[in-house]
C-alpha cells in the first residue's frame, strides 16, 4: 500500500512561490520542480517541466527521457520569447513500477532521499558546492553556509540539450521504506539529521510529516520556497 503527503509554500523571504509539484498515485508519478529566472520565469519553467513530465510519463516515455524533452520544451518556449532573462528549473522525480520497484532521476539540486531505518541521500546536487566537496575543497558542513550554495551547475531549460545530465537510480520499495522529495528550501534551513528525526516518527502519517517538514524550513528561517513530498510503503 502507498501513501504519500505533498506541501509547497512560499516561505518567509520570497513574494512567489516558484516551485511546482505533481503527486500522483494513480500514474505512478511524484516530482518536484524548483523555478528559477526571476517572477514568472521560474513559474512557468517549474510549470512546463511538470507538464511535460506527465504527458511523457503517461504515453511510456522512459522518466529519464521525459526530463530530457522538457530541457527541450522549455529552451524552445525561451526563444519563442522576447525576454532575455534565461528561466530554468531543478527536477527531482519518482516513479513506481507495478512490481514494487521506484526509478527516481533528477537534474539540478532538488534532493531525493530514502529512508529506510536511517536516512540516505539519493541523489547528488548539480551544484558548484557539490563540486568543490567532491574535490575535497570544502567539507559538506562548510558547503552548508557557502555564498555560492545556490548556484546550480545543471538546470532544465538552462543546460543545453547535448550537455545535460539527467542521473537516476532504481531500487527495490519495499515495506517500511520512504521517498522523500523536496526543493532545497527545505534542505537550506533543515539539517538532514532533523529531517530524519521527523521521517521516522510511526506515530504521524506521511502527510503530518510533510507538515512537519515545511514548518521545521519556516522555524529554520523560511529563506526559500519549500516544497516537500513523502511517499511510504506499508
Amino acid at each position: 500500500m502507498i501513501e504519500f503527503g505533498h506541501s509547497t509554500h512560499v516561505g518567509l523571504r520570497r513574494e512567489h512561490n516558484e516551485d511546482t509539484y505533481h503527486a500522483d498515485a494513480g500514474l505512478g508519478l511524484w516530482l518536484v520542480a524548483d523555478g528559477m529566472g526571476g517572477h514568472e520565469h521560474g513559474e512557468v519553467a517549474s510549470a512546463l517541466a511538470r507538464d511535460t513530465l506527465i504527458r511523457e510519463v503517461g504515453k511510456g516515455t522512459e522518466l529519464v527521457r521525459a526530463i530530457q524533452l522538457a530541457d527541450e520544451e522549455i529552451i524552445r518556449h525561451s526563444t519563442r520569447r522576447s525576454e532575455t532573462l534565461p528561466m530554468g528549473t531543478t527536477i527531482a522525480t519518482l516513479r513506481l513500477g507495478k512490481d514494487d520497484t521506484y526509478e527516481v532521476a533528477w537534474v539540478g539540486d532538488s534532493r531525493i532521499y530514502l529512508w529506510d531505518g536511517a536516512l540516505r541521500q539519493l541523489s547528488q546536487d548539480h551544484s558548484y558546492v557539490q563540486e568543490l566537496v567532491d574535490q575535497g575543497a570544502i567539507t559538506s558542513e562548510q558547503a552548508r553556509s557557502h555564498p555560492h550554495r545556490n548556484v546550480v551547475t545543471q538546470a532544465l531549460g538552462v543546460t543545453d540539450p547535448q550537455s545535460l545530465r539527467v542521473e537516476s537510480v532504481r531500487g527495490q520499495f519495499k515495506p517500511g521504506m520512504q521517498l522523500l522529495l523536496c526543493s532545497d528550501g527545505l534542505t537550506e534551513d533543515v539539517k538532514d539529521d532533523a529531517i530524519a528525526a521527523i521521517v521516522s516518527r510511526t506515530d504521524l502519517g506521511a502527510q503530518e510529516c510533510v507538515d512537519h517538514l515545511v514548518l521545521a524550513a519556516l522555524e529554520g528561517g523560511g529563506s526559500d520556497n519549500v516544497t516537500v513530498i513523502l511517499v511510504r510503503k506499508s
